[in-house]
């Protein structure tokens, strides 16, 4: 079957065919955390520990306690524990086997209960970061499917024939419908049509595309049908590309620990090899083997790292839930100890510092029809009513918002690149832009105006009525009302004023970042030249902070110090490639936790020096004299009751209120 450019019955109709080769195979659904087995672990031996809480404040039986209690340990424990091993067998010694060691070793001593709860905050811990794993991976998998699995080919004969898009080669050429997906990078041989592109440079509105023009593979095709001439393969499209990035920052970032996990291997070290010497040199001397072994186990129950552990884990967890009450969903414990030491943060534009959606921003009436602005409004609502296109809604939203009546239209017609047209109210009405509309020989007065409209970074579109030119459109994307209030925020407390990172044109880019009060701004980006930008700041010293929310942000979220996507406009790959979520899109949160992560550190450095003092004063008293067994263990739990409820003092509103006074204070 030969092709014709446009198909018959595309018209206005052509958006039902909207992602059609996206759905000609099923895809797989995605793998539920439950399949994760250190998810279904922990989980475990976290409900056989509540029930072993509950059987021993109940006056239970020991027996049926401490067989719950033990049936956590081997449920949290053993998975810890066989990775200690393996990592001894490869003669590395790590706080996992530390862990386990000194949980069994409590519950040697009566103290079951303590090594039970040190067994559930580790499996948490882990199940936590696989999920994390898990969850970016499958983002990584599903922006695949942006990309449609078949295309419809040309032959050198005309001939049209369905292939798989992995097998397009450089030099095919490819039928785009209205309102597929464009499966693979090219240019534009023939047709025209408006392309959603902003999973990949972040453009608010759709670009109109005409011969000569690059599109990218698992953009959106408007109204229009297009002949692509594939110039990228498969594994070189610029999707590939986000996707290859995003797994090579992932696995640079996996390296990322708590302060306190820098040292665990020469605390292990020490601790161990300490408490096998205090056991062997007295035996050698001729001791008695039951007290030599009675101190030996005293010094390994008080110099075991339960206090550290809980020095620096409640802190950060108090924190997180706090964050997450305000709308801040923090991932881990590590993000928000990096959060507080982040000090330069770099915003995207569309969908972060503005709010991603185009809206009619100005209306300017023209000489000639004698029409008010209203009715301006009115017509120019009508003849957009059925368009598909971005800026016809913004028009239809802006009369709605305004209550006005919008007639009915007849005689629809829309033609990609140039604009609608309709008859309303006995009015022929166009809609389209200055180029078309107005011509080379446009009025000075009136081209004066769309350049100044232009300049202030404004898409303008002409209405003209009757064959008049009756006013003029000028619509943009809204920045949000914390923005401006949010930088100023952001430079005090980071004492860097943040930048802006888009892949969108520099005047529009400069209005934007004119109104937040950003001075610095890196225009025109794709995903590769974000993340190149963000390692060089990186490489300068810098820790960058990023914001953001689209596909084309996801390389660069993962390759940032911290990452943070908007929670409503965020793309699914945005939200799990970043570290952390802004729910509700405030960006006065921004500076907020930063502050609250900053507080945070300073309660786990506190909770350091009491936990390293009351140790050092147990292991000196049990060197240097005699520490009875249950004063060693009370002087133990005494220090990790105090840390932790230091720690736990992050949980209250108070602390989130301070974190805002003292942006203001700053």
């Amino acid at each position: 079957m030969t092709t014709d450019l446009i198909p018959p019955g595309t018209g206005t109709g052509a958006g039902t065919a909207r992602g059609a080769a996206d759905t000609d195979r099923a895809r797989p659904g995605r793998v539920g955390v439950w399949s994760l087995p250190e998810v279904r672990w922990a989980a475990l031996a976290t409900a056989l520990f509540a029930v072993g809480l509950v059987a021993h404040f109940t006056r239970a039986p020991a027996a049926v306690a401490w067989t719950f209690f033990l049936a956590s340990y081997a449920a949290g424990g053993w998975e810890p524990g066989l990775a200690g091993l393996l990592a001894l067998r490869a003669k590395s010694l790590d706080v996992d086997l530390l862990m386990v060691l000194a949980a069994i070793g409590a519950a040697a001593v009566g103290q079951v209960l303590d090594g039970g709860l040190l067994i559930v905050i580790f499996a948490t811990s882990g199940a936590l970061e696989a999920v994390a794993t898990h969850r970016t991976a499958e983002a990584v998998r599903g922006l695949l499917d942006l990309a449609p699995e078949q295309a419809v080919r040309i032959t050198g004969d005309g001939i049209e024939e369905t292939v798989d898009a992995e097998g397009l080669l450089i030099g095919d050429v490819i039928l785009v419908r209205p309102g597929e997906r464009i499966a693979a990078d090219g240019t534009v041989l023939a047709g025209a049509s408006d392309v959603d592109q902003a999973t990949i440079t972040g453009e608010p509105l759709p670009v109109a595309k005409t011969a000569g023009d690059e599109v990218f593979a698992g953009t959106a095709n408007g109204i229009g049908a297009l002949r692509v001439l594939v110039n990228r393969g498969p594994r070189d499209s610029v999707v590939a590309r986000i996707v290859a990035m995003v797994e090579e920052a992932a696995a640079t970032k996996a390296s990322t620990q708590l302060f306190i996990e820098k040292v665990e291997q020469r605390y292990s070290i020490g601790m161990v090899t300490a408490t096998v010497l205090l056991f062997a040199v007295p035996l050698v001397a001729g001791a008695a083997f039951q007290p030599t072994l009675l101190r030996a186990m005293t010094f390994m129950i008080v110099a075991s790292p339960c206090a550290v552990v809980l020095a620096t884990m409640p802190p950060l967890l108090a924190s997180m839930a706090n964050a997450g009450r305000h709308g801040v969903l923090v991932k881990s414990a590590v993000v928000m100890e990096q959060l507080g030491a982040s000090t330069l943060v770099a915003f995207d534009k569309t969908g972060t510092l503005t709010e991603g959606a185009p809206r009619l921003a100005e209306i300017r009436l023209l000489p000639g029809p004698g029409l008010s602005e209203r009715a301006v409004l009115a017509l120019a609502a009508a003849a957009e009513v059925s368009s598909e296109h971005p800026l016809g809604r913004a028009v239809v939203a802006a009369a709605r918002d305004q209550g006005l009546a919008v007639p009915v239209a007849e005689a629809f017609t829309s033609q990609p690149g140039r604009g609608v047209q309709a008859r309303v109210s006995g009015h022929l009405v166009e809609i389209g832009s200055p180029a078309r509309l107005l011509g080379p020989d446009a009025d000075l007065a009136i081209a004066a105006q769309v350049a100044e409209l232009e300049d202030g970074g404004q898409t303008v579109a002409v209405v003209r009525v009757d064959g008049t030119p009756a006013a003029l459109l000028g619509i943009a994307d809204q920045i949000r009302t914390a923005a401006h209030s949010a930088v100023v925020r952001i430079t005090e407390v980071t004492g860097s004023a943040p930048l802006l990172l888009t892949g969108d044109n520099q005047r529009a880019a400069s209005r934007l970042a004119a109104q937040a009060g950003i001075t610095d701004t890196r225009t025109g980006l794709l995903p590769q030249d974000k993340v190149e930008t963000v390692r060089a700041l990186q490489a300068d010293g810098r820790r960058v902070l990023l914001v953001g929310d689209g596909v084309n942000d996801a390389p660069a979220l993962a390759a940032a110090h911290v990452g943070v996507a908007m929670g409503r406009a965020g793309s699914d790959l945005a939200l799990d490639t970043a570290d952390a979520v802004i729910m509700r899109d405030d960006l006065a949160t921004v500076p907020a936790i930063i502050t609250l992560s900053r507080s945070a550190r300073r309660v786990v450095a506190a909770n350091l020096v009491i936990a390293a003092a009351i140790i050092g004063a147990l292991v000196i008293w049990d060197l240097a004299g005699h520490l009875p067994l249950p004063l060693g263990v009370l002087g133990h739990e005494g220090s990790t009751v105090v840390v932790g409820l230091n720690g736990l003092r992050l949980l209250r509103k108070s602390a989130w209120a301070k974190a805002l006074r003292a942006q203001e204070r700053q």
